[in-house]
């Protein structure tokens, strides 16, 4: 299980940032930019939760923060039971992490690369092995195994980077748009590997600017506008708060509504 509350982040602007126009964004103000400022939700161990908003929405942030690659400026986050605010490297260990920006070493094949994060992680021997070749066969990687990451393409290399975000078995699984850029069966097979993870009862946490995937995956949404989250509930509760049953019109209404608000 993993539990949000009232996360906040902001960040210094440099003089340059902060002359001239200004800033249509409110969260632009006294010399910082407030990326996050309320941001709360929850997913349980059988749950996958899509997280949504705007480009700019505070997202990446968030996601930052789950990962302990950012510390908070305020608000808790705890996952199994972990307050990874006060203790990042227990975090660490129960996250499994897929940022869009993270790379692959170039010149070491998709095996090897996947083997040598579990290694980090403790797996030794048998372990190792078993439970790489049961991440490989679910992935379907087996084709590409043996080829240096800098010569995979963009599919190849996004299974091998989700297989090493999980090899260690984490207690939350935590994706940045993981199927962005990617061909049909590759999108499927990744849009698979999540039911399966949901089925063993781990908990995922997803962004994804494609609302077909929350249709066909999510159990809850996390709606972020503006650094705050606006919505924090089921697929069917975001449809009534949005007054539709399209959750593209719902997305809209929610954040036009939320807006409104302010």
């Amino acid at each position: 299980m993993i539990v949000v509350n009232g996360l906040k982040k902001r960040f210094k602007l440099t003089k340059e940032a902060t002359s001239g126009n200004v800033s249509q964004d409110p969260r632009q103000r006294d010399g910082y930019f407030n990326s996050v400022e309320d941001v709360t939700f929850k997913c349980e161990g059988n749950e996958v939760l899509g997280l949504l908003g705007p480009n700019g929405a505070g997202k990446t942030t968030t996601l930052r923060m789950l990962s302990t690659a950012l510390t908070p400026d305020a608000g808790s986050i705890h996952i199994a039971g972990h307050d990874i605010v006060k203790r990042p490297l227990a975090g660490r260990k129960a996250i499994g992490f897929l940022s869009g920006t993270t790379g692959l070493y170039g010149r070491l094949t998709a095996r090897e690369n996947v083997e040598y994060f579990a290694k980090l992680h403790g797996l030794r021997g048998r372990a190792l092995k078993s439970k790489c070749e049961a991440l490989f066969a679910t992935l379907e990687m087996e084709s590409f195994l043996n080829k240096r990451a800098e010569h995979l393409s963009t599919g190849m290399k996004q299974k091998t980077n989700i297989a090493r975000a999980v090899v260690h078995e984490p207690d939350v699984v935590i994706l940045d748009e993981p199927t962005t850029g990617l061909d049909i069966m590759t999108k499927q097979t990744i849009i698979q590997f999540i039911r399966e993870l949901k089925a063993k009862q781990t908990p995922v946490v997803f962004s994804t600017h494609h609302l077909d995937e929350i249709a066909m995956l999510c159990d809850r949404i996390c709606l972020i506008d503006q650094g705050v989250s606006c919505f924090d509930g089921s697929v069917d509760e975001f449809k009534a708060a949005g007054q539709s049953t399209e959750l593209n019109d719902a997305f809209l209404n929610i954040i036009k509504q939320g807006r409104a608000d302010v």
